[in-house]
């Protein structure tokens, strides 16, 4: 492979109008959107709009003459479609952390014949956190049991009340059969929890085909929706009314403006949410939404493989020498869309990437991490990249006191 072939597989990319929608700094090769995604160029006008015009003129009217009330279920929505989930079973607001806790909340009361909550060594850690500090409170012997990704199935028995899962490992890129996984859940009377940060507008997610219980996400990695943007939330339709909100807000009640004292849960989706939602956050990522609309999931997938395929080829090819090791499995239909590459002196290798406009990000203790985010990565991108990563391996440009000395965010 080389570049000019690269250049014949951009110019025939039926993604490749996607990305005169974001803002991509010139002279940027951008591979952390599985982190942060890029900019949409139609975000800022609207949350111009939200503030300037909503917000400035309007005040408080906003909330019915420009639906903010109903924004958190209308992005909710949007983002079911992304992940094959019905209407009316995703709502968006909060956090992944105040998801997840309020999640384990609705679970556990659905399954009282079991104390375990699983999990693996390769889930977000801050998804582990909150598992337990939900463990400590509980006062029945509850326990978190973390075992290795690949140990999952094995330890799905009858002990198990809730599966915790991230299908995508974030720093690895491994996949869980999501399908397999609920399946056994399921057939030992557990329920599931699903977290598709890495998943969503990633790799094409069924949630009603492989018969997950309840799942969350961020929106702010390949959704685009901006930093610290709403995250979302899913219950199977099935199990909507039989929840009862560990953290039960007003937006969540039958009757929100009665302001009655005791609390009434609505029926549906909408009894998850908590509080009041922020509503210029939500706005910005309903437009971020938009370039989604006529995107096909199953040509995203296409590239995204693609994409990884690529890197993989060129960075083994080119920089073995140096002692990089893939991370996580070879095959692509059980990775998502980044490649993670166990790297010496790994940290100084992506600040010296960084400070060449290559974007990556580095996770302890030795992974540098790219991400491919197929409506905006090109395949020249991939190519320039490498091209970087050899020069800056070959040269121990890394090797700079500006470089190894450790910033808060890797």
């Amino acid at each position: 492979m080389s570049r000019s072939d690269c250049e014949a597989l951009d110019r025939t990319d039926p993604l490749a109008g996607k990305r005169a929608a974001f803002s991509i700094p010139q002279g940027l090769i951008y591979l952390d959107g599985n982190s942060l995604g890029v900019l949409p160029r139609n975000v800022p006008e609207r949350v111009r709009d939200v503030v300037e015009r909503q917000w400035g003129r309007t005040l408080i009217r906003s909330w019915n003459e420009h639906g903010w009330f109903q924004l958190a279920a209308k992005v909710g929505e949007r983002i079911a479609k992304l992940i094959g989930a019905p209407p009316g079973s995703v709502i968006a607001g909060d956090t992944i952390s105040v998801n997840l806790f309020k999640l384990l909340g609705a679970a556990v009361p659905m399954n009282q014949g079991a104390r375990v909550i699983l999990s693996d060594s390769g889930n977000f850690p801050s998804d582990l956190y909150v598992a337990q500090g939900f463990r400590d409170l509980m006062d029945d012997g509850y326990e978190l049991k973390i075992v290795a990704p690949e140990e999952v199935m094995d330890a799905i028995n009858m002990d198990v009340a809730i599966t915790m899962l991230t299908e995508v490992d974030y720093k690895t890129a491994r996949r869980h059969d999501m399908k397999a996984v609920t399946e056994k859940a399921h057939s030992v009377g557990a329920l599931t929890i699903w977290d598709l940060a890495h998943s969503a507008g990633a790799i094409p997610v069924d949630i009603v085909d492989v018969g997950a219980d309840f799942a969350l996400g961020c929106t702010y990695k390949y959704l685009n929706g901006g930093p610290g943007a709403p995250a979302f939330l899913y219950v199977r339709p099935e199990l909507q009314d039989k929840v009862a909100p560990p953290l039960a807000g007003w937006w969540g009640h039958a009757d929100p403006f009665a302001f009655d004292l005791t609390y009434t849960p609505a029926s549906g989706i909408i009894r998850n949410q908590c509080g009041t939602q922020p509503i210029i956050s939500l706005a910005a990522l309903d437009a971020a939404l938009d370039v989604w609309d006529d995107a096909d999931m199953g040509v995203v997938r296409d590239k995204s493989k693609a994409l990884c395929q690529l890197f993989i080829d060129l960075v083994e090819e080119r920089c073995s020498a140096h002692g990089l090791e893939l991370a996580g499995p070879r095959g692509m239909e059980e990775r998502g869309s980044h490649v993670s590459f166990s790297c010496p002196e790994g940290y100084a290798v992506m600040q010296a990437l960084i400070a060449s406009n290559v974007v990556g990000d580095f996770r302890a203790p030795d992974v540098i991490r790219f991400g491919f985010t197929p409506l905006y990565t090109s395949y020249t991108d991939v190519w320039d990249a490498v091209d970087v990563l050899t020069r800056i391996l070959d040269t121990r440009e890394w090797d700079k006191p500006e470089f190894t000395a450790r910033k808060a965010v890797t």
